[in-house]
C-alpha cells in the first residue's frame, strides 16, 4: 500500500494545486507533501487558500512533525523540507538547489529513502528542472512516478523535463489528477504505457 504521496510545482501552481487539492475525499489515505516554489519572504495566502477550499487539512510543514495521513504539508517559504526516516518532517537552511528553496529534488530524495515503494511522486506544471531528478528517485527505490501532461501545464518545462528522464508510469492532463488519485488507478510496482504526448 502506498504512504505518501511528494507533489512538486512551480510557475502555475495555485491554479493546479487549486484543481487537485479541493477534490480529495477527507479521508484520503495518504499524506501529502508539496514543495511550491515560491519567494522567500512570501506570505502563507497559499497554505490558508487552500485549506479553506479542501476536505483534506493543509497547512504549513512544521520541524519534527509526524506526517499523517488525509493531511497536506506544504513547505515553508526559505526552508527545504524533508522527510526523516522516522516519518517525521525536517527543515533545512541549507544552500538553494538547482536554484531553488524549497527544492523539489530535496523533498522527493528524502521521502523516497523512507517510504521506498510506498510512496508516489508527482510533477506539475513549472520553468524549470528542478524535480527531475528526485523523480527518478523515486522511481529507482520503486515507487510509483506521475507526471502532469504537459499540455495541460500553464509552463510544460517540469512537466517535460521529468518525461525526459524519468520513464514515468503514468502522464495524467491536470483535469484528471484528482480523480486518478482518488481512485487509485495505479498499482504499485506496475508498468503503466505512457499516454503519447502532444506535440
Amino acid at each position: 500500500m502506498f504512504e505518501a504521496l511528494v507533489v512538486g510545482v512551480s510557475a502555475g501552481g495555485l491554479r493546479a494545486l487549486t484543481e487537485i487539492l479541493p477534490k480529495l475525499p477527507k479521508g484520503y489515505p495518504l499524506a501529502i507533501l508539496i514543495v511550491q516554489h515560491r519567494h522567500r519572504d512570501s506570505d502563507n495566502f497559499l497554505t490558508e487558500h487552500l485549506n479553506e477550499l479542501s476536505s483534506v487539512c493543509v497547512k504549513e510543514a512544521e520541524l519534527r512533525e509526524a506526517i499523517l495521513p488525509a493531511h497536506v504539508y506544504i513547505a515553508p517559504a526559505g526552508y527545504h523540507l524533508l522527510v526523516e526516516r522516522d516519518k517525521t518532517l525536517s527543515l533545512s537552511i541549507d544552500p538553494p538547489v538547482n536554484f531553488s528553496i524549497p527544492s523539489i529534488d530535496v523533498l522527493f530524495q528524502s521521502a523516497a529513502t523512507c517510504y521506498k515503494n510506498r510512496l508516489v511522486g508527482l510533477i506539475l506544471t513549472g520553468a524549470n528542472s528542478d524535480g527531475s531528478q528526485g523523480l527518478k528517485f523515486v522511481k529507482d527505490y520503486g515507487g510509483f512516478a506521475i507526471v502532469q501532461a504537459p499540455n495541460t501545464a500553464e509552463v510544460d518545462v517540469m512537466p517535460r523535463a521529468a518525461i525526459d528522464l524519468v520513464d514515468v508510469d503514468k502522464v495524467v492532463p491536470l483535469e484528471e489528477l484528482a480523480a486518478f488519485l482518488t481512485q487509485a488507478r495505479f498499482k504499485q510496482n506496475s508498468t503503466v504505457v505512457r499516454e503519447k504526448l502532444d506535440e
